[in-house]
């Protein structure tokens, strides 16, 4: 048997895993995805509006977006998702663009993450924490991550689902523990009437948030791999899973705003701190205990949070490997695992790297997780500028492709959805740049933020124009050394 280098073994692939994911399992893997409890604070920093928004943004971008990923999904179920979508649409370099932002993305952003687990933790059992102890913990946490992601999906999808249930469970405890200290303390904040009507202030920064909390629906289909009916299972899964979504952001929101004055509330250890105080107020001498067990659900979420999007970003970014256009180390799978292991490692790399030059540039928590957000928030909401247009580009293009599921409407119905969904993304990425938190150096935040978007663009550009490059050298007959379609020698 050919050894093809692109993999880790003779005839390995991401298309040999198991398939063992199930409507059950892919629902509760969207919600790990999609459910972020890093950024539950950061949007209820916007104040009671922020329910408001929330429930605006989910009719008006929520619902198109689910419609034109469940049409997408359910006709292209290939491994790789986006990058799969994106290729069909605009052709071999866009789709590995698109990998590429998908995939650097998450290893900015596990940073932000993690420092949320350390300030958490601060907050809750290490008073005092310094600051190079927490710089240990999040690099710590990110090779963690990387570890369990190479781990084969049957065991890894076990940490999706737990972080799901652990996601709604953390979310309806804090919204319920909130109407008790409402009912028996009054409310931190003024819920009148005037307080849900969104109004321009200084918290507006933290608007594109909830834009943000949104998306993930896509993630699925990234390792459509292992699904065991794709074509069937991803619009349910979607149904459900938005469902669930939904109704458990606006309880952590609520919960959050009846305990925290909003003056107080800090975007890094907002929940952690709600969830000391009502628990207190109402539970008496129970409160320390059953406030230590939903501490450490909080931190496990985390975890889980970063292992499910690391497995989707990787998985598409592998499936550029494997296609050779982008350079073969990303479609490196492990033998033993059938994972991507080199894509996994390279991304603790780089999350590893960025982490060190924040905790140098940023002197507060907020300052190094709110730079680092951006940044990864940013580059992460590129790709759909190029995935939702996708639809119509398909629709026309491949007009004959099964689609199990279409977006409702005919022609209208799809512009409609894709057009709403291009206005939150463009909008979301605006106010990402324009608007700086307060005590964030401004000059710094646009460095980082702008300078970091710039070159990760222009490296995924450029690796994927030297991939495809590659892949037609390879490809090209009577070449010494050439390959078929499979990858095997000829």
């Amino acid at each position: 048997m050919a050894f093809d280098s692109r993999i880790g073994a003779p005839g390995v692939s991401l298309a040999d895993q198991p398939k063992t994911m199930g409507i059950f399992t892919m629902t509760l893997f969207a919600v790990s995805a999609m459910i972020t409890l890093d950024t539950v604070a950061t949007s209820s920093a916007l104040g009671v509006q922020s329910i408001t928004l929330f429930v605006l943004f989910a009719v008006i971008f929520f619902v198109p977006y689910g419609l034109v990923t469940a049409e997408l999904g359910s006709g292209w179920p290939e491994e790789g998702g986006i990058y799969v979508w994106v290729r069909e649409a605009y052709g071999e370099r866009w789709g590995t663009f698109t990998a590429w932002l998908y995939w650097v993305n998450v290893a900015y952003w596990a940073p932000a993450v993690f420092v949320v687990f350390a300030g958490t933790l601060a907050s809750a059992f290490w008073g005092g924490m310094s600051r190079t102890w927490a710089e240990i913990i999040v690099i710590a946490l990110i090779w963690l991550v990387v570890g369990i992601g190479i781990l084969p999906m049957s065991l890894s999808k076990w940490v999706n689902s737990a972080s799901a249930a652990v996601k709604v469970a953390v979310l309806v405890m804090l919204g319920a523990i909130g109407v008790a200290f409402v009912i028996h303390h009054g409310s931190a904040n003024s819920f009148a009437p005037s307080q849900w009507v969104p109004s321009f202030g200084a918290n507006w920064s933290f608007l594109p948030i909830i834009i943000y909390n949104f998306m993930g629906f896509e993630l699925m289909s990234s390792a459509a791999g292992a699904v065991k009916h794709p074509r069937r299972d991803i619009p349910r899964m979607l149904l459900f899973a938005g469902a669930i979504i939904v109704g458990a952001q606006l309880l952590g929101n609520f919960g959050i705003l009846a305990a925290i004055p909003l003056k107080n509330l800090s975007i890094v250890t907002g929940m952690a701190d709600a969830m000391k105080l009502s628990f207190h107020a109402v539970l008496g001498g129970a409160a320390t205990t059953v406030f230590d067990v939903f501490i450490v659900l909080l931190l496990f979420s985390l975890i889980g949070n970063m292992v499910t999007w690391s497995i989707g970003s990787n998985h598409s970014m592998a499936s550029t490997g494997l296609d050779r256009s982008a350079p073969g180390v990303f479609g490196h799978v492990n033998r033993r695992f059938t994972t991507p292991d080199y894509a996994f490692v390279l991304m603790g790399v780089l999350a590893t790297a960025l982490t060190i030059v924040n905790y140098a540039f940023f002197a507060t928590k907020e300052s190094v997780f709110w730079s680092i957000f951006a940044l990864s928030s940013i580059v992460f909401l590129f790709p759909y500028l190029l995935m939702f247009p996708a639809l119509l580009v398909l629709r026309k293009k491949q007009p004959d492709r099964p689609r199990p599921y279409t977006v409702p409407g005919g022609r209208v119905g799809a512009w409609a959805s894709v057009l709403l969904t291009l206005a939150g993304v463009i909008f979301a990425i605006v106010f990402f740049f324009y608007l700086v938190p307060a005590g964030t150096p401004k000059v710094t935040y646009w460095v980082v933020t702008g300078g970091g978007t710039a070159m990760s663009m222009l490296v995924g550009w450029w690796l994927a124009g030297r991939g495809g490059k590659k892949a037609r050298e390879i490809a090209a007959p009577g070449m010494p050394g050439a390959q078929d379609a499979a990858g095997r020698r000829k």
